[in-house]
């Protein structure tokens, strides 16, 4: 099935008030996440991933080892990356549901340890890249990085949390600051609720 652009779940300029402006939303969703869906869209045209799932061609075009991915993948798996990340923030993010909040506490030993561990795997990420809570297959929870477009999918893992540290994730209203937009990120944008539903 051909890739399409989600709208985003509030609008452009709702995470303002958290740290995240009007103006970095219309360049990442409307500029950078449409390019991966109509990069991608022109690749898979006439080749087997045409009518497949993005879930079913980020899996089935990876390649594990590789110095650099292939088109195919890189365009798909930035898609689903940026369609989950719009979904993983709100502007009223609340408290953490008590049911996350326990199987945090269970997997790091607390909530503020996790977050501690997930800022420090996004700021430790070479480049570009995203940093992930995962389910993993066994059913525990961990932090993990990755680079590029590469996504917990990619490892039969479910992605819990993810945050996107491309520069054009936090340029505009951080600079160079990537641990300060990670703690923001942890702090006023995170939708709990979405995450703790994906448990």
């Amino acid at each position: 099935m051909a890739f399409t652009l989600p709208d985003l779940p509030y609008s452009h300029d709702a995470l303002a008030d958290a740290g995240m402006s009007r103006e970095t939303l219309e360049y990442h969703h409307d500029i950078h996440h449409k390019a991966y869906v109509d990069n991608g869209n022109k690749l898979i045209a006439g080749t087997e991933w045409e009518g497949k799932s993005v879930e079913d061609i980020v899996k089935g075009t990876y390649q594990s080892g590789a110095v650099a991915q292939n088109g195919i993948f890189n365009n798909a798996s930035q898609h689903w990356n940026h369609t989950q990340f719009w979904e993983m923030m709100g502007p009223n993010p609340g408290a953490m549901p008590g049911e996350l909040e326990k199987a945090l506490t269970e997997a790091f030993g607390s909530v503020d340890k996790f977050k501690e561990d997930f800022a420090a795997a996004g700021a430790g990420q070479f480049g570009s890249g995203w940093c992930w809570l995962v389910k993993d297959a066994d059913g525990s929870l961990k932090v993990t990085k990755t680079e590029n477009g590469v996504n917990p999918l990619c490892f039969g893992q479910t992605a819990l949390l993810g945050c996107d540290v491309w520069e054009h994730s936090y340029y505009i209203d951080f600079r160079n600051k990537r641990p300060a937009y990670l703690s923001n990120f942890l702090d006023k944008l995170v939708n709990w609720e979405n995450v703790a539903s994906r448990l």
